[in-house]
């Protein structure tokens, strides 16, 4: 097992070691952004957003289950470099939950009106997945440079990012503009739904033997 893995197993949910006093300002303020949508009746981008963060727990499953699986390390992981409130799993601490949520906020209202506009012969949707998708790969490349998030293998790193633009965020961005663009409400539930009913699925299934 690597030591980067190590030192996040030792504060692993364990938040008698880890807890800070400014996670409890950061939590209320995203229930007053939240309070703040609703009552502006952005309810497509609240879906949108609610679309992203799911999309990012299921990578966190599956990079939880990767980790227990191997015996060695996750795809990535947050030791106890970054000085987390509260390790949730091996590479998702709570700093983290709360962030994907408000960006999946910020990258809906982000959004054009019209879900059919062009810059430069794009889509407006598929030209701000791809950007959006750069600016978070590049991001994650610096916390890694910090090393407050690690990388242990050579298909997932700063010199071979093509798989973190793929699977790390661009369909988190998809998701979230897709539900974000449906026209019936029941579709929009019913996808999230979907993406949150695996995720469940996931915890429940390898949750019950430890894997998380």
């Amino acid at each position: 097992m690597s030591e980067y893995s190590i030192s996040a197993l030792k504060i692993l949910r364990n938040p008698q070691a880890t807890m800070k006093w400014y996670i409890v300002p950061l939590f209320v303020l995203l229930v007053y952004i939240i309070t703040r949508e609703f009552k502006s009746k952005s309810v497509n981008v609240l879906l949108g957003a609610a679309a992203l963060w799911g999309m990012d727990l299921f990578n966190e499953l599956i990079n939880s289950i990767v980790f227990h699986a191997t015996g060695f390390a996750p795809i990535w992981g947050t030791p106890d470099i970054g000085g987390t409130a509260l390790l949730i799993l091996i590479g998702y601490n709570i700093e983290i939950s709360i962030m994907f949520f408000i960006m999946g906020l910020q990258a809906c209202h982000s959004l054009p009106d019209d879900k059919h506009k062009k810059y430069f012969g794009i889509n407006n949707r598929v030209l701000f997945a791809l950007v959006l998708t750069a600016l978070s790969v590049a991001v994650e490349c610096f916390l890694n440079y910090a090393g407050v998030l690690t990388w242990e293998y050579s298909w997932w790193s700063i010199r071979c990012p093509w798989l973190i633009y793929l699977f790390g965020y661009l369909p988190f961005f998809t998701m979230a503009f897709i539900v974000h663009d449906m026209e019936k409400r029941k579709n929009q539930l019913m996808t999230l739904g979907i993406i949150y009913g695996v995720d469940i699925t996931l915890l429940v299934v390898f949750g019950s033997i430890g894997w998380m």
